[in-house]
C-alpha cells in the first residue's frame, strides 16, 4: 500500500512539474540573443559540438564544418531554426538537435585613461565600474567626472567621482553588448605623458601657485616654480632647477625682479668667483636661461669636420693636430658613413684629396693626411642600396651593373678587394629562377663577353682565384631558367640551343629542356614527366648530334629497369634528340621484319611486335585468342623469317591436353600465324591475306605439303 501511494505521489510530482518546463523552455525560447552569449548546440554523436559556442562581435557564431551562422538579434527558438537549416547542409541525422541559451555574456571595449584598454568580456549585468577593473583600473591623470558611453552614435556622459563618492547605482549607464567606455585625460595633465609620483612632482618644483615662488625656466634640467628664502641667490635657484644644460648660454641669463629685468653672467661668476656679480633676489622673481646663440667659427687655427660624423663643426687647432684628434673630437663617423670615400679638401679650394679610412683601418697602409688652417675634412654619407636611392649617388666609375634573376638587381659601388660573389649578396642573391650556371661578365668597354658557372663552383667548391676578375663598369648578368614550352610558349625561345635537349613522343611533357652535363639520360626523363602508360619502352631513340656525323642509338629502357645495368643507358649531350614511340602506334611505321602477321579467326587480328623470348601462345594471346568459330586443331604458321619458306600446323585443344612443347612450331619476327574458321568452305581469305607476302602459288605448294 505505501509503495503505490509513493508511485502516485511521484506522478503527480512529474505532472506539476511538466507544465514549468513548458513554460521555462518557451521562456528560453523566446529569449533575444546577443553578442557575447554562449550557446549550447547539442547533436549527439558530433564531438565537434561537445564545447559551448559563443556569439562574436559580428552578432555571428562559428559552427564546425559549417561556418558562422548570424545569431544575433534572434530569438533562440529562431536561432534554433537557423542553424538547423544551416547543419542540414553537412550532417544527415538531426533528429536529435537542439540548441540552448547557456550563459548570457557582456562584450564592451574600455578606452582612455585606463591601464590596459581593449575589449573586456563581462558577465551579464556587469556595470562601468566592473569594465574599468577588467581594464585593468584607471590610469593617474584620468578624469573621472567626464566619463562617456558610447553606443552607436550615440554619447552618454555621466559622473564616475560622484558615484564612488554616494555609491549611487543610478549615476552610472547600463551597459549594453559593443558599448565603448571612454575615460579621458584631466586637462591639468598637459600635453605630455609623465608618471605622477612624489619624486616627478618635486623635480617639477615645490611652490605650486605661491606668488612669491621663484620661478626658473629655459635651458635649465628641471624647470619649475621653487620656495624663495631670505637671500637666495640666482645660482641658489638654477642649483635648484637642477643646473643649466650644455645649450646654456650662460652668459645671457635674464632675471626679472618686480618687473624690471636684467642680466646675469653665469659664466664671468664662475670664472671670477667674485659674489657681488650674484646678489640676492626678492620673492616672486623670474630666471629665464637662453639657448646659447650659434656664432660662426673662424680663424687661423680652424679646421672643419663636415659630413656624417656625431658633431660636426669648426675645431680649433695647435701644432702636432692631426686627422684622427679631429676626427675623434668631432665624435668620430656616424654608422651612416662612407668611410672609404673621405675627401680633403684643401683651404685653397682647388684640390681635393680622398682618403680610404676603411682601407686604412683594415691594415691596406697609407698615410693620414697632413692639415692646415683652413682645410675641411668631408665624411660623405654612405650609399643607400635601394630601389629608391638615386643611381646618381654612384659615379659610373665606382660602379658595377647587376641584372636578371637577383632579388636586388641595380647598380653598386665597387671596391676592388670585392669579388663576384661579393656582388652578387650585395645584390640579395640570386632568386629562385636563376640559372646560375650561365652567369655572364660584359667586361665593361671593351665589350668581351664571358660565362661562368657559379653553379658548379658552389657545388664543387673552388679556389678564390678562379672567379672572374671584376672591375668598375662591368655588368653581370644572371639568366633566369627556361620555361617549358607547354606552360609559356613565349619564353621557352630565350634557351640558347647549345644548353637544350629534345625530347618527344609519348612522354609526361615533350618539349625542348635545359640540359648541363653532369645530368644523364634518366634525369632528362624525369624531368619531362617520365614516359606515359603507352609509351614503347623497349625501341626508345636517341639521336646524337654535334658528332661529326649523324648517330642514332637504341635505348631498351624495360631492359634497365630489370638488371639495374647502367651500361644500358646512353651518354647524352646538349643538342641530342630522345623519342620514345608509343606502343600503338601505325603498323606502317613498323619493319615487317620485326612483327608477326596474326589473321583469321582471332579476336584482334593484326600486326604484332616478337621477339625470341616468344611463343605462339604469346602471340595468340596478344590477339585476343582464338574465337568461338576458330578451327583451332588446325592452326596454320607460316615462317617466312628463315632460310625457306615453309609452314606447319597446330592442334591447339590437343597440346591443352599434353602439355608437350616439342609439338608447337616456332615462331619468328617476319611470320604469319592464320586461324581458320570451321564455317570456312575454303582457303580464299589466307590467299588474299597473305597476298602482300608470298605469290598464291607459293601459299598451296606450302599446305600441301602439311
Amino acid at each position: 500500500m505505501i509503495r503505490r501511494l509513493a508511485i502516485w505521489m511521484m506522478v503527480l510530482l512529474l505532472a506539476l512539474a511538466a507544465p514549468a518546463q513548458a513554460q521555462n523552455g518557451q521562456a528560453n525560447g523566446n529569449l533575444r540573443l546577443n553578442v557575447g552569449d554562449i550557446i549550447q548546440v547539442t547533436l549527439p554523436g558530433e564531438e565537434a559540438f561537445a564545447q559551448p559556442l559563443q556569439i562574436d562581435r559580428e552578432g555571428r557564431v562559428n559552427l564546425p564544418e559549417v561556418g558562422p551562422v548570424d545569431v544575433a538579434g534572434l530569438t533562440v527558438a529562431q536561432a534554433r531554426d537557423r542553424v538547423r537549416a544551416a547543419l542540414a547542409q553537412s550532417f544527415r541525422d538531426l533528429g536529435r538537435f537542439n540548441l540552448t541559451l547557456r550563459e548570457r555574456r557582456l562584450l564592451v571595449s574600455v578606452g582612455g585613461f585606463v591601464r590596459t584598454p581593449g575589449p573586456v568580456e563581462l558577465p551579464a549585468g556587469a556595470n562601468v565600474q566592473q569594465a574599468i577593473a577588467a581594464a585593468g583600473g584607471l590610469s593617474q591623470g584620468a578624469q573621472l567626472d567626464r566619463m562617456q558611453v558610447r553606443r552607436g552614435n550615440e554619447v552618454i556622459t555621466f559622473d564616475y567621482k560622484r558615484f564612488l563618492d554616494t555609491g549611487a547605482r543610478n549615476i552610472l549607464p547600463a551597459l549594453r553588448p559593443l558599448d565603448e567606455i571612454f575615460v579621458p585625460a584631466s586637462p591639468l595633465t598637459g600635453n605630455v605623458q609623465i608618471d605622477f609620483d612624489a619624486r616627478t612632482l618635486a623635480a617639477a618644483g615645490d611652490a605650486a601657485e605661491d606668488r612669491s615662488a621663484v620661478r626658473v625656466f629655459g635651458e635649465v634640467q628641471s624647470a619649475g616654480s621653487f620656495a624663495w628664502r631670505q637671500g637666495m641667490t640666482v645660482m641658489d635657484a638654477i642649483i635648484r632647477a637642477g643646473g643649466v644644460t650644455r645649450f646654456a648660454g650662460t652668459e645671457q641669463v635674464r632675471v626679472i625682479t618686480n618687473g624690471e629685468p636684467r642680466t646675469f653672467n653665469l659664466k664671468a661668476f664662475l670664472d671670477s668667483g667674485n659674489a657681488a656679480m650674484n646678489p640676492p633676489i626678492a620673492a616672486g622673481t623670474t630666471i629665464f636661461v637662453p639657448v646659447q646663440a650659434e656664432e660662426v667659427r673662424q680663424g687661423p687655427r680652424v679646421i672643419y669636420v663636415m659630413g656624417e660624423v656625431a658633431r660636426p663643426g669648426a675645431f680649433e687647432v695647435r701644432p702636432g693636430t692631426g686627422f684622427f684628434d679631429l676626427l675623434a673630437n668631432a665624435g668620430g663617423p656616424t654608422r651612416f658613413a662612407e668611410t672609404r670615400q673621405v675627401r680633403i679638401i684643401r683651404a685653397d679650394g682647388r684640390r681635393v684629396e680622398p682618403f680610404d679610412l676603411g682601407a686604412f683601418i683594415e691594415g691596406g697602409g697609407g698615410i693620414p693626411p697632413a692639415l692646415s688652417p683652413g682645410d675641411a675634412i668631408f665624411v660623405p654619407e654612405k650609399t643607400q642600396q635601394t630601389e629608391q636611392a638615386s643611381w646618381l649617388r654612384v659615379p659610373p666609375s665606382r660602379a658595377v651593373r647587376v641584372m636578371g634573376a637577383v632579388r636586388n638587381p641595380g647598380r653598386y659601388e665597387w671596391s676592388n678587394e670585392m669579388s663576384l660573389l661579393d656582388l652578387i649578396a650585395q645584390a640579395g642573391g640570386p632568386n629562385e629562377r636563376a640559372d646560375t650556371a650561365g652567369v655572364q661578365i660584359l667586361m665593361g668597354d671593351r665589350g668581351q663577353t664571358r660565362r661562368f658557372d657559379l653553379r658548379r663552383f658552389l657545388a664543387e667548391g673552388g679556389r678564390a682565384g678562379s672567379l672572374p676578375e671584376i672591375r668598375a663598369g662591368y655588368t653581370i648578368t644572371i639568366p633566369e631558367l627556361p620555361v617549358s614550352p607547354s606552360d609559356q610558349r613565349s619564353t621557352w625561345v630565350g634557351q640558347p640551343a647549345e644548353r637544350s635537349i629534345y625530347i618527344m613522343g609519348s612522354v609526361g611533357s615533350p618539349g625542348r629542356y635545359a640540359f648541363e652535363p653532369q645530368l644523364s639520360f634518366l634525369d632528362i626523363m624525369s624531368a619531362a614527366g617520365g614516359p606515359t602508360a603507352a609509351a614503347d619502352l623497349l625501341n626508345i631513340r636517341v639521336a646524337h648530334r654535334g658528332e661529326g656525323r649523324d648517330r642514332v642509338s637504341r635505348v631498351n629502357l624495360a631492359a634497365y629497369f630489370e638488371s639495374g645495368d647502367d651500361s644500358l643507358l646512353p651518354r647524352v649531350r646538349p643538342g641530342d634528340v630522345i623519342f620514345v614511340p608509343d606502343r600503338n602506334r601505325n603498323w606502317l611505321e613498323q619493319s615487317p621484319g620485326s612483327t608477326v602477321r596474326v589473321l583469321g579467326a582471332v579476336n584482334r587480328p593484326g600486326r604484332y611486335q616478337f621477339n625470341d623470348s616468344m611463343n605462339l601462345l604469346d602471340l595468340l594471346a596478344e590477339a585476343g585468342g582464338p574465337t568461338r568459330d576458330a578451327w583451332q586443331e588446325r592452326i596454320v604458321v607460316v615462317n617466312l623469317s628463315c632460310c625457306q619458306d615453309q609452314a606447319s600446323s597446330f592442334d591447339l585443344p590437343a597440346f591443352a591436353r599434353s602439355g608437350d612443347f616439342t609439338r608447337m612450331p616456332v615462331v619468328r619476327a617476319g611470320d604469319t600465324v592464320y586461324v581458320p574458321s570451321n564455317t570456312q568452305s575454303g582457303w580464299r581469305i589466307l590467299f588474299d591475306a597473305l597476298r602482300d607476302v608470298l605469290p598464291i602459288i607459293s601459299i598451296i605448294a606450302l599446305i600441301g605439303a602439311l
